[in-house]
């Protein structure tokens, strides 16, 4: 693989889980009005709400989830989702250099 379509893949991928990650988001049912009833999102809440004595706590996974869904990601989560999926991508293109 050249070093252009190595970059085009990074690059890619990068762009790809940016553009993916609100609507994985949506999709598990973390959205703008709210966690979605009967969504794994919903499933979640409830599991972290029996675990924490019927509240859900600040800063917890749902709660950092829930916050991205309505709110859209933050500079910082918008880089470290952009990074994982050069990553991913990098790591895809290597396995399959190798077959």
């Amino acid at each position: 693989m050249g070093l252009l379509t190595a970059a085009l893949v990074v690059g890619g991928g990068a762009a790809g889980a940016v553009v993916a990650a609100p609507v994985v988001l949506w999709v598990a049912g973390f959205t703008a009005a709210g966690i979605t009833v009967g969504s794994y999102a919903a499933g979640m809440m409830s599991a972290a709400a029996v675990a924490n004595g019927g509240a859900v706590a600040a800063g917890s996974t749902v709660a950092v989830l829930q916050a991205a869904g309505a709110a859209g990601l933050s500079t910082a989560a918008t880089a470290a989702v952009a990074s994982t999926g050069a990553s991913a991508a990098a790591t895809v293109a290597w396995l399959a250099a190798l077959i």
